[in-house]
């Protein structure tokens, strides 16, 4: 059995060269880096300005005692970056598919592409059988009631074959590196205690018949040139009230891990790292149960969190007391919201910003996936008696029409400035401070995203050795400045 691999050779091998590249530069770069102008680009709340780079750089000059400036320090470095994304839902690659085809190919290549007009999403997450946010529920070996298959003899993608993997090619011809994550919603119906897609939990005798049909779903994503990244058991496994939607137990996961699907993948010769729990920041402890357990852990590359619930200090309890754990974020939604009072929508991607991204970030993630690509103007495709009808996308997709939303500049912000092989550097600075992280690219730019969720305008003064330069955010607004 394959021993736990170690941090470094648990990064992906782009994350690890770029890695060395970036130690052996460190040494006076960011002193020569702070010569260069400082280009900017804002968000603001009015939208007056959407992730636009604004005509008049930064420009640096002879630094003062300025308590609270930020000081970026890149010889303090933190975790690598994978990159930044979206879920592509069933429901989000079936309303892409129903797109004319070049304006399909023109829209993947401004999401995926890395070109000048282009947002550079860099990690994808898709669902393993259906999530809520498809149009019906489907696994990858549906049965009548009463029947089995411990075979798996009726396994097939034909589901996916419509919508999903056509989209997934179109991505990858456009960025072939992209990082790909998948989680299941449900075992098939047949493998569950309640015989139910909906809630239940895997019947312990079908761990290993579970096991071999995550491998045949890797499998089948591989012959198809697609290679998944990493997977995770299962989604929100706390959560039965989505449809569908299965609980697992700390407990239940890690034997599932240790004894099941960890030895199935190895055996395989697959190359699909797991990453545990996939679920709230309120409960780290699940992550840490697995984590604990000899034979999971062995298998566990990292743990991967959302934040409907608890606080995102949960993602660095877990990172300090597994420092050799990878720690991810792999969901939140981020939507427009609507002040009752008022009735005004707020759509300022200011606070989604601090809390999701610059959260997460500041806490070892080293990704940050937001959920889902692309709904219809009715929020949907998604299942009927717990699927998610307030679960706008960060696009609205209607035919070829095209409507950007909130969370499609909340991640666009770090996606097309901070390339996977990133690395987190210090950026310190008073607690009051606009919440703010920031990162040295494999070539060697520096990038700093700061938000400003406070009604107030916010005095920035950005340090870098000798020299500052200083910005004014707008209340509500979102800049990435770049040198």
């Amino acid at each position: 059995m394959p021993l736990r691999p170690t941090f470094v050779e648990r990064l992906p091998f782009r994350s690890r060269a770029a890695s060395a590249l970036l130690a052996l530069a460190t040494c006076g770069t960011l002193a020569s880096a702070a010569q260069k102008p400082v280009t900017v680009w804002l968000t603001t709340a009015d939208q007056s300005s959407l992730l636009k780079q604004q005509s008049e750089p930064l420009k640096w000059h002879k630094a003062s005692d300025t308590p609270s400036a930020i000081h970026i320090d890149d010889s303090t470095t933190y975790q690598t970056v994978d990159g930044f994304g979206h879920a592509l839902t069933g429901g989000s690659a079936q309303l892409l598919m129903k797109m004319s085809p070049g304006a399909r190919k023109a829209l993947l290549q401004e999401l995926f592409g890395n070109g000048p007009n282009d947002i550079a999403t860099s990690y994808i997450r898709v669902s393993i059988g259906a999530s809520d946010m498809n149009e019906y529920v489907f696994t990858y070996d549906d049965l009548a009631a009463g029947e089995t298959d411990p075979q798996l003899a009726h396994f097939t993608l034909h589901e996916d074959e419509k919508d999903v993997i056509p989209v997934l090619k179109e991505i990858l011809a456009i960025n072939p590196k992209i990082t790909i994550l998948a989680s299941p919603w449900t075992a098939p119906a047949w493998m569950k205690d309640n015989g139910k897609v909906k809630g239940g939990t895997l019947k312990p005798e079908d761990y290993d018949t579970y096991a071999h049909y995550l491998v045949l779903y890797l499998q089948g994503m591989q012959s198809r040139g697609i290679h998944i990244d990493a997977i995770t058991p299962q989604n929100e496994p706390e959560n039965p009230k989505n449809t569908p939607s299965m609980v697992l137990t700390a407990e239940q996961e890690a034997t599932f891990i240790g004894k099941s699907l960890g030895p199935a993948i190895s055996k395989a010769g697959l190359h699909t790292r797991i990453i545990a729990f996939d679920h709230n920041c309120d409960h780290p402890q699940y992550p840490e149960t697995i984590l604990k357990d000899p034979d999971s852990s062995r298998y566990t590359d990292g743990a991967g969190f959302h934040l409907y619930l608890g606080q995102i200090s949960a993602l660095t309890q877990v990172h300090d007391a597994f420092p050799r754990t990878n720690i991810y974020f792999t969901e939140q939604m981020v939507v427009p919201r609507r002040n009752r009072t008022t009735g005004i929508t707020d759509s300022s991607i200011a606070q989604p910003e601090a809390r999701v991204v610059i959260g997460a970030m500041e806490n070892w993630s080293r990704n940050v996936l937001l959920w889902n690509l692309a709904a219809d103007p009715n929020n949907g495709p998604h299942t009927n008696d717990g699927g998610c009808p307030m679960c706008a996308g960060a696009m609205t997709l209607d035919g070829d029409n095209v409507k950007r939303l909130s969370a499609y500049y909340t991640a666009a912000h770090a996606s097309k400035f901070v390339p996977p092989g990133s690395i987190r550097i210090a950026s310190n600075a008073p607690a009051d401070t606009a919440p703010h992280v920031a990162f040295r690219t494999p070539k060697g730019k520096h990038v700093l995203l700061v938000s400003n969720p406070s009604k107030d305008d916010a005095k920035l003064v950005i340090a870098v050795g000798k020299k500052q330069a200083e910005a004014t955010l707008p209340a509500g607004a979102v800049a990435t400045f770049i040198w």
